[in-house]
Parts: structure tokens; sequence; C-alpha cells
């Protein structure tokens, strides 16, 4: 196995530091299995992806500011994903129903339908990179993962 971040890890090291690099390592490999994969399948990229599954989402499209809060990307990624897919006629913008200072983005019906075939294919990838746990295992670490999720939004609202 080729190293990767986890690969800093020592034994004297807090076993809380080694599960954290351990988590981000997996996300990490995954991740960049997902962009080969799309790139090399789809032509595109996963940022592209992750927009189009937003506006997949939502039927009435959304503002710039909503896809940049729920990609967690600047509004100068936004703008740029918007226009290379609107080149492609895969979203469009439109004036926005109640807040003429705000564009909303939608997806095409061509671009529908090539984020749905991008999805299924997506899903089939996170099957196969995931089929090394049995249900129960996945069962298993979701509900861990359920948990230190809850802790840590919990955390983070104590420190705000």
């Amino acid at each position: 196995m080729s190293a990767d971040i986890e690969s800093r890890v020592t034994a004297d090291d807090h076993q809380a530091l080694k599960l954290w690099l351990r988590l981000l390592a997996c996300t990490t490999r995954i991740e960049d299995q997902i962009r080969d994969r799309l790139r090399r399948e789809f032509g595109t990229t996963l940022p592209r992806f992750d927009m189009m599954a937003q506006l997949d989402r939502s039927q009435d499209g959304l503002t710039m500011r909503e896809l940049s809060e729920r990609l967690m990307v600047t509004g100068g990624n936004v703008t740029g994903i918007t226009d290379q897919l609107e080149a492609e006629g895969l979203v469009e913008r439109q004036a926005h129903p109640s807040d003429r200072r705000s564009i909303n983005v939608l997806l095409t019906p061509a671009g529908r339908r090539a984020f749905r075939k991008m999805a299924a294919t997506h899903e089939q990838w996170v099957v196969e990179l995931l089929a090394g746990w049995n249900a129960k295992e996945k069962t298993q670490v979701y509900e861990q993962l359920a948990q230190l999720k809850t802790h840590l939004m919990n955390t983070k609202s104590k420190e705000s």
C-alpha cells in the first residue's frame, strides 16, 4: 500500500489521532478513486458532479449563494463551475422569482439526464469501494460515525 497521510502515525501517537488519520486516509482514497473514474468515464470533475447533485435535489434551482454554502466553496468557485456547465448546456441561469438581486441555477433537461446517469454509476462505484465490509459492519460503522457527528456538532455549538 502506498504511503498516505496515515503513514506519519507512530506507536506513541494518541489513539484519537491514529483514528482521525485513518478516517482521513480512507476518505482520501475513496475520493481519489471517484475523481479518477468521473474524469475517465464522464469527462467531469467531482466538484461539477457535486454541484449537479445539489441541483438535482432542488427542482426550483438554487441561488449561487445557496450552492456556495451547500458545497462549502467560495462564490468564485461556484461561478466558474456554473459557467462551464452552462456552456455545455447542462445548467441554466434564471432570474430568482422573489429576489431581483439573485440568480437561480437549474439543471437543464439534458443536465438532469446526464447527472442521473453519472449518479447511478457513482452509486455502483461507492458500493464496490465499500465492499470490504459486510452489511452488519457497514451498519455498525454508520451508527458509530453518527454518534461522532453528533458529538462534533455539540462541540462546535459549545465553542460558538
